[in-house]
């Protein structure tokens, strides 16, 4: 079995264009999704950027049923900290999570806490045959690996490196992804 080292991670400090980012993505995964005509994954994005993404892939892969929505607002390991956030989203699942292949849709994989919250949660609708990860950028720091649990996505966008004060924000107006770049706040 010949194992495939995936691509170098690239440094930024503009912008990736979200849009290239999100056909580079949706037609990685439709390869995948042509060759599961028998068992189609059932798609389940994570608030926000994931399930802006999940849901244009849902509609754009021509799945059946409706795509999933996770908040993971009470499952993170942070909770103590930094309190809850204040736009708790529901949950919504209109599908058995028993057996089925769910793929897991993020805007950004960085640190992979958000990633282990949104399996406790899926976990707890039951428990799925196979969990896939798709994400628009799969980020990294420079000069460090910042993934803190053994988190890979299976399809990303782009790898992409930025600095550590510096995080990757999507956002949606009129069905079109962008992204920005913010300063991250240092906390004590």
């Amino acid at each position: 079995m010949n194992i495939q080292e995936p691509p170098a991670y690239v440094s930024t400090t503009t912008p990736p264009d979200a849009e290239a980012l999100y056909a580079t993505l949706k037609d990685s995964l439709a390869a995948f999704v042509a060759s599961r005509a028998d068992r189609q994954p059932r798609i389940v994005g994570i608030h926000s950027g994931g399930t802006w993404v999940a849901e244009r892939l849902h509609r754009d892969l021509g799945l059946p049923g409706q795509p999933g929505a996770l908040d993971i607002s009470f499952y993170r390991d942070d909770f103590n900290r930094i309190g809850l956030h204040g736009q708790v989203k529901p949950t919504e699942i209109d599908f058995e999570v028993d057996g089925a292949d769910v793929l897991l849709i993020d805007d950004v994989l960085y640190s992979g806490r958000t990633l282990r919250g949104a399996l406790n949660v899926l976990f707890d609708f039951g428990r799925p045959a196979r969990v896939d990860l798709a994400v628009l950028v799969d980020r990294q720091t420079p000069n460090a690996d910042a993934r803190e649990l053994p988190i890979a996505a299976r399809w990303s966008g782009a790898r992409l490196s930025l600095p550590r004060a510096s995080e990757f924000v999507l956002s949606q107006d009129d069905g079109r992804f962008s992204f920005a770049i913010a300063n991250t706040p240092r906390t004590s």
